[in-house]
């Protein structure tokens, strides 16, 4: 028996924030940066969650700081 995910009614956004640059990192981490909207260190931009934003912050985890929050 297969078993489906419950979506919960309240809907997620997550709160990314750019903790370190992206000066000296591939063009391909540059342009992940900044379809996500983080230009300058320490902005922060409130997003959807969704599979294609989870994949673009899997790229550069390591320059993000990611919270969940429910709005």
């Amino acid at each position: 028996m297969l078993r489906r995910k419950v979506r919960s009614t309240v809907a997620k956004n997550l709160q990314v924030t750019l903790k370190r640059s992206g000066i000296g990192r591939p063009k391909r981490q540059k342009a992940t940066l900044r379809g996500l909207g983080l230009t300058r260190l320490q902005k922060t931009v409130i997003l959807k969650d969704n599979p294609a934003i989870r994949g673009m912050i899997r790229k550069v985890i390591h320059l993000l700081k990611v919270e969940e929050t429910a709005e």
